[in-house]
Formats: structure tokens, C-alpha cells, sequence
């Protein structure tokens, strides 16, 4: 299927790294529906911001399924070498660098997709954290840094030399950020320049979707982001339609109760009561953003303070859909 360094992926699909939602309870669950791999969340590449409670959430990847993916972000490549190995040590298999990121708060540190106006800076960090660590070493960029500087390929021709393990590409320019659609045919231009393993991401937002994409780029495997959010088994049909070629039905509302309960009382464990009980209330809105029956409930559910409440208002909600 794909294969990264000495890692064998099963399947073809990877859940993309987003920083305040693939924390490790949201990874564990992806993994379950069918991502061959998974990303942490994005982690700054100066340890001495690492004793943050966030940052410790971040870090923790225990219990988790191997090959465990860290995407580190910065722009100084000693510094970049130095979190790769630190990462390491802390039970990381995958080093991801990020120079796909176009938010403001990451860009104006020059990091991020910032580094694609600096092809220079792009292969001394390159080569710092491939020559740093003994594991495979990838990439995240996105085609460039606007749409009329499109250096994708320029970029993927040093990571191929620098001994990047495998390419992901984000469909967009830094510019972009995240509007209009998704374009793929500087992946493809990429696909034809380069032969390590190559991820298409962007707008893949359907089993049908992803494979046209692949069709498309010639890519390896695609990679889901946002989509995800919400709607975890959207993992799974892919998979299965990449390899039968038929669509999975949709899950039934049981599974969509059972789902959701698991995964909420997930954050509840790894977060604690008070900080568990606040970032379910942001993945509850997405499990629901579709149902218009449940913006009311999604507005009380916000007001909810304990884990248990969280949970029983979770099931008489789904109960109350049964019955209707």
C-alpha cells in the first residue's frame, strides 16, 4: 500500500495534523476506522516552550499504535535537528516537518509554508533533521507560497535529495489559506518529478473524491483533514471504496451514538473533568454541524460542567432521534 522508511501502512488513507483536534484520543479513533497513519498535532520546535500543559497533551503519545507521527514546526534548523531528537526520545517513529501551515501566528515566525519563499532555508532544515534523527524524516507543504509562485516541485526535488522518507502536499498556496478549491495538478507535475512516496491533501471530502484525486496526481495515498472533523468514519469508506470500488452505507445512528460516546468520554480520560468537559463541547458541535435539530441542543450542551452530564445528555439526545 504505502510504505514509509521501514513502516508498511496498510492502507492508503492518513489523517492530516490540525492542531486543537488530532490529539491523541481523536488519532486512537481514526486509527480504529481505518487510517494507515496519523499525525500529532503540530509541535514547536523549541523545547524550552515544551512545559506547557498543552504542549505536554501534544506530547503524549502512550498507548498509541505504531508508526507514532510527530510534526514538529520552526525555522531554524539547528533547533528544528534538536526537537527531531528530542522527539525521538520521547517514543517519536515518524518525524513530520511542517512547511504547510499558513496561519498567521505560525507564518510570521517564518514557519510553516513561510519557508517556501526560502528554497535555501528550506534544505539546511531539510537536511539538519534527516542527518539529526535515525528514523524516516516527511514533509508537509502546501504548492507554494502564492498562486502565482508555485515552487512545489522545486521544493519536492530537494526533500527527494535531502532523503525525505514521503511528500504530502496540500492542494493550495500558502496565499489561499484555505478558500476556493483545491488544485491538483501541481501534484501531479510533482508525481512525475520525484519517486519517494507522495500524499495528496486538500478537499477530499468523499470515497468518490479521493479517488478522482488519486486519479488525478498519480499520488500514493491521500490525506483528510477537515472532513474528518466530526465524521471519522469518512476514513473508513475511503478505504473501503479505494479498495473494493463500492460505497460503504452510512453509518447507522447507533454507530453515530456509540462513536460519539466513546470519543467524548476518551477526551474526558486523557484531559480530566474541567478541560475534557471544554474541548468536547467543540467536537460535539461537529459530530452534529449537520443536523439542524441540533443546534438547540448543541447550545445547551455547552452549558453542561461535569462529564457525566455530558454523557447523558449525549444519550437522551440519541434516544429522542430514535423515537422521533
Amino acid at each position: 500500500m504505502l510504505k514509509i522508511g521501514p513502516y508498511n501502512l496498510d492502507t492508503r488513507v492518513a489523517l492530516a495534523p490540525m492542531a486543537g483536534v488530532t490529539d491523541r484520543p481523536f488519532r486512537q479513533l481514526c486509527r480504529e476506522l481505518g487510517a494507515g497513519l496519523v499525525f500529532s498535532e503540530m509541535v514547536t520546535s523549541d523545547p524550552s516552550l515544551w512545559h506547557t500543559k498543552k504542549s505536554s497533551y501534544r506530547l503524549n503519545h502512550q498507548g498509541e499504535a505504531e508508526p507514532r507521527a510527530v510534526q514538529i514546526a520552526g525555522g531554524d534548523p539547528e533547533m528544528m535537528a534538536t526537537a527531531a531528537r528530542l522527539n525521538a526520545e520521547r517514543g517519536a517513529q515518524i518525524i513530520d516537518i511542517n512547511m504547510g501551515c499558513p496561519a498567521k501566528k505560525v507564518c510570521n515566525k517564518a514557519a510553516g509554508s513561510a519557508l517556501l519563499k526560502d528554497e535555501a532555508l528550506v534544505e539546511e532544515i531539510l537536511y539538519a533533521v534527516v542527518d539529526a534523527v535515525d528514523l524516516p524524516v516527511t514533509l508537509k507543504i502546501r504548492t507554494g507560497w502564492s498562486p502565482e509562485n508555485r515552487n512545489a516541485v522545486t521544493v519536492a526535488k530537494i526533500a527527494e535529495q535531502a532523503g525525505i522518507a514521503a511528500l504530502t502536499i496540500h492542494g493550495r498556496t500558502r496565499a489561499d489559506k484555505y478558500l476556493g478549491d483545491a488544485e491538483y495538478q501541481t501534484i501531479k507535475q510533482v508525481r512525475d518529478q520525484i519517486s519517494i512516496p507522495l500524499i495528496a491533501n486538500g478537499d477530499i471530502t468523499s470515497p468518490e473524491k479521493a479517488k478522482q484525486v488519486l486519479d488525478i496526481t498519480g499520488a500514493d495515498a491521500v490525506m483528510i483533514g477537515r472532513a474528518a472533523q466530526g465524521r471519522p468514519w469518512l476514513i473508513r469508506e475511503i478505504d473501503h471504496y479505494l479498495r473494493t470500488g463500492e460505497l460503504l452505507p452510512s453509518p447507522s445512528q447507533d454507530e453515530v451514538f456509540a462513536i460519539l460516546r466513546k470519543h467524548i468520554l476518551e477526551l474526558h480520560n486523557f484531559y480530566g473533568d474541567v478541560m475534557g468537559v471544554r474541548i468536547a463541547r467543540k467536537h460535539l458541535g461537529w459530530y452534529l454541524q449537520s443536523d439542524p435539530a441540533g443546534r438547540e441542543f448543541r447550545n445547551n450542551f455547552n452549558q453542561l460542567e461535569t462529564p457525566q452530564a455530558q454523557l447523558d445528555a449525549i444519550e437522551a439526545y440519541f434516544n429522542r432521534y430514535q423515537a422521533a
